[in-house]
């Protein structure tokens, strides 16, 4: 019997670090992660359609959305996402965060998106997303921002 507990404890540790993972992050063109070989979809967002835009000051140029050019330019290392449900294609929808340690929370990655007017929130979002969105809207910020070709002169 004494045998059992600790395999029993170590059985449920590693079911528990299966719902996170914490490694380096390439962003895709689709502003979802690849992070240890899994797609990581970022969970409460909606991210809509954009003009593709060029990075022409790195080399090889990155065209993509511009919520995955924020994104790549925000992820500077490691992210740490914890899993909220897992899709079909056995790709995961998580909370992630940059600059996360012991002192600090870090940046929760999909607030930064929605801050920034290149997400949206969807409707079973934490409240914090609806929030956001609400005040990248007032701002005009991103995709609420009025486009050069609607400007009257």
């Amino acid at each position: 019997m004494r045998l059992f507990y600790p395999i029993a404890l170590l059985g449920f540790l590693s079911v528990a670090e299966s719902h996170e993972l914490h490694s380096y992050a390439l962003v895709r063109d689709d502003a979802s992660l690849l992070i240890k070989g899994r797609v990581v979809h970022l969970y409460g967002i909606h991210i809509p359609a954009t003009e593709n835009q060029c990075q022409t000051n790195i080399r090889p140029v990155r065209c993509a959305s511009r919520a995955a050019l924020a994104l790549e330019f925000k992820i500077q290392g490691f992210v740490h996402c914890f899993q909220e449900s897992t899709n079909p294609d056995k790709s995961w929808n998580a909370t992630c965060y940059v600059g996360r340690s012991h002192f600090d929370g870090g940046v929760d990655l999909g607030a930064y998106l929605i801050e920034r007017g290149w997400a949206l929130a969807l409707p079973y979002a934490p409240f914090e997303y609806q929030a956001l969105e609400k005040i990248a809207r007032y701002n005009q910020s991103g995709v609420w921002g009025f486009s050069v070709d609607t400007i009257q002169r």
